[in-house]
């Protein structure tokens, strides 16, 4: 039925208004529960007391009511008591879905957690389907306030489904500030993907809108819900293309009372070193290329040498002889073991001290697992295993192999062509790790040596956003994160603006470690209005022929407007696009190629309008950020002014990369998208 207004006090509204007033109230009491705690006799020592205190101040701040963040969205009214299968409650009952869990003095729930069991009808029931759901009824919110419900009756099969005007009122909401989360309007499909299990990674390929991001971070607090003392021990995390973005997102999991979700770059993950360099773009490619693994598992060993001479240990007045063939079939059977190098060099002093362990039993002594380890330490088996399996320092090793031509061609050979070695070799050897010009594919060659030597800590869960422009080499800098844990990767392939950036989600989950997971694709956009999808999707043919066209659900078609003007004119029309949009209600971005930002920040400061940087937040007063195309990826915007399509294409190293980048820009419109320029349209756009 229609969304409802009124103000009667017998009116179901005001029902509603009372319940929501008791919840928060019931709300403060558990949050004053936990402050009235006292833990000064219940803790053995001081570390235990931090850890608890931590934990109570940590739950202090989940249990904070946010007067403009809804209590509760949604309601379910149940035709039959839920059976073991289902959810708990008797027949009748009505549950009341939030973002959190609220109960009264009692303990019985006032509002259920929106990741329950019992709440997922909310999102998945159907007329077809109904799961035993009598009334689904959806509220609207002003300001905090409730104002509005909307009742959707599921045990009428021979009514149309019509699409809510609550939702899309909440879909279609101005976005000022930081990205918000979807929990009222998770939609079935993207429900699916958001309650899998955690025993397997999900790969979602989802078009511009479709709420792929929001999807991955709504995964994480589901998967904290039902599998909170196991991620607890093991860690999650958020990987974002840049600080931009996780900015932008970061308020999101807090919001769905999750406070202890990390959150990186791929940079972030590999920085071993300074980068204060950059690459040729066919350099990167080949640093990239998973071919570079094999190349420096070869330098990793190539210290390695056979022993020559018998190690002999001094014990009292024996003297115990291991001759070096004994020594070098130890060697040999750890490197066919194909164990990390720092194991393996760990593991061969006590097999040099077992051997002599066996030799003093044979001659009737009874030595012990001290003396074994004694002997391990000893200088001569120390010296003897310096020798013959050297400590490997990962960014010395990666040093050497872009500075040496020779030893790079020793164990490239066979793997990269000659002109891929040139490639990658530096003109001028740096002196030093300290002192080299490091770029950001040189770090993450020196993360896959570290792994070499010593294995990298896995975590329960991670999240990759972005991961279609990821080359090779860092798929696996992340997949080594996550190598006992599962993941969701999030991305579009049609977004791809790396020269190095994925053809297919099978090639680029290979390179992860997850070969077998599961992949996705969300082709219901909620985000972009429909004529601005259908003209970003002109580009789709030339830079992703194999992928659907994306459709949007929003019933506004948005405004589209594609401005032409004089060469002399164009700063003052995108001036003036940009105080046409700030007449409007929500954020304005805009977007123009790196090289016009400059010129496009003075502009607009010459005219009187203030501006931001992406990622800073926005709010009523600030509501114009000036992006930059190679960074407008993921954020999102009610009314984006475009300039110069053209100059977005030419700033890429290719056409279909430029056409990629001019995707993205096109797409990150959620009400209105002008489009200002003085050369011509691209030719695909026609």
């Amino acid at each position: 039925m229609p969304a409802q207004q009124v103000t009667d006090a017998n009116d179901p509204l005001e029902r509603e208004r009372i319940h929501l007033a008791s919840s928060r109230s019931a709300l403060r009491a558990m949050r004053a529960d936990v402050e009235s705690l006292d833990i000064k006799d219940v803790t053995a020592n001081w570390v235990n007391a931090a850890v608890l205190q931590r934990q109570i101040e940590e739950r202090i701040t989940a249990l904070a009511d946010l007067a403009h963040t809804p209590l509760f969205f949604g309601r379910l009214d149940y035709l039959h008591a839920p059976g073991a299968e289902q959810a708990e409650g008797a027949e009748g009952e009505l549950f009341y879905i939030g973002r959190r869990h609220v109960h009264d003095a009692g303990g019985d729930p006032m509002v259920i957690d929106w990741r329950a069991p019992v709440s997922q009808p909310f999102y998945r029931a159907s007329k077809k389907e109904p799961m035993d759901v009598r009334l689904r009824r959806r509220f609207g919110y002003t300001g905090g306030e409730l104002t509005a419900y909307e009742d959707e009756d599921l045990t009428d099969a021979a009514a149309d489904d019509r699409t809510s005007r609550l939702l899309q009122t909440e879909i279609e909401r101005p976005r000022v500030g930081p990205m918000r989360d979807i929990v009222a309007t998770i939609q079935p499909e993207q429900d699916e993907i958001v309650r899998s299990g955690i025993g397997g990674t999900v790969c979602v390929q989802g078009a511009p809108g479709t709420g792929k991001t929001a999807v991955g971070l709504h995964r994480v607090a589901y998967l904290l819900y039902a599998h909170r003392e196991r991620l607890a021990r093991t860690g999650t995390l958020v990987i974002g293309p840049n600080r931009s973005f996780l900015r932008y997102i970061e308020q999101v999991l807090p919001a769905l009372g999750e406070l202890n979700v990390a959150q990186a770059t791929v940079d972030d993950l590999v920085a071993h070193v300074d980068v204060r360099g950059t690459d040729t773009p066919a350099a990167a490619r080949v640093k990239g290329d998973a071919r570079m693994a094999e190349v420096l598992r070869r330098a990793v060993r190539a210290g390695v040498t056979m022993p020559v001479e018998p190690v002999v240990v001094v014990r009292g007045s024996r003297r115990w002889r291991v001759p070096a063939y004994e020594i070098e079939e130890m060697v040999r059977e750890l490197l066919a073991r194909d164990i990390r190098y720092g194991a393996a060099r760990e593991a061969l002093p006590q097999r040099i001290a077992h051997a002599v362990l066996v030799r003093m039993e044979e001659a009737g002594e009874a030595p012990d697992d001290r003396v074994q380890d004694a002997v391990a330490r000893g200088a001569v088996v120390k010296a003897a295993v310096k020798a013959i399996w050297p400590v490997v320092d990962p960014a010395k090793l990666v040093l050497r192999l872009l500075s040496d031509a020779g030893f790079l061609a020793e164990h490239a050979d066979g793997v990269l062509e000659e002109g891929e070695q040139r490639e990658i070799l530096w003109p001028r050897p740096a002196r030093s790790v300290r002192s080299a010009k490091w770029s950001a594919a040189d770090a993450v060659l020196i993360d896959e040596a570290s792994d070499l030597v010593a294995r990298t800590h896995s975590l329960g869960h991670v999240v990759l956003d972005e991961a279609q422009d990821l080359s090779p080499m860092q798929y696996r800098a992340v997949g080594r994160r996550c190598t006992t844990g599962s993941a969701t990767i999030l991305g579009d392939l049609a977004q791809g603006t790396t020269p190095w950036a994925t053809g297919s989600w099978p090639e680029a989950l290979a390179h992860l470690g997850k070969a077998d997971a599961r992949v996705e694709e969300l082709t219901r956009g909620f985000r972009v209005p429909r004529e601005v999808i259908a003209y970003a999707s002109r580009l789709l043919p030339f830079i992703a022929p194999g992928l659907a066209e994306a459709t949007s659900v929003r019933e506004s078609a948005g405004s589209l407007e594609i401005r032409a003007v004089g060469e002399g004119g164009l700063d003052a029309a995108v001036v003036d696009a940009c105080r046409a949009a700030l007449r409007r209600e929500g954020s304005v971005g805009l977007i123009a190629a790196d090289s016009r930002i400059p010129v496009l920040g003075a502009a607009l400061a010459a005219e009187g309008l203030s501006w931001l940087a992406p990622g800073e937040e926005t709010s009523a007063e600030a509501r114009l950020t000036l992006v930059p195309a190679s960074l407008a990826k993921g954020l999102e915007y009610d009314y984006v002014v475009l300039e110069e399509p053209a100059a977005v294409v030419a700033g890429e190293p290719d056409e279909r990369t430029g056409l990629r980048r001019l995707y993205v820009a096109l797409t990150r419109a959620v009400s209105g998208l002008a489009v200002v320029h003085a050369a011509a349209l691209p030719p695909q756009l026609a």
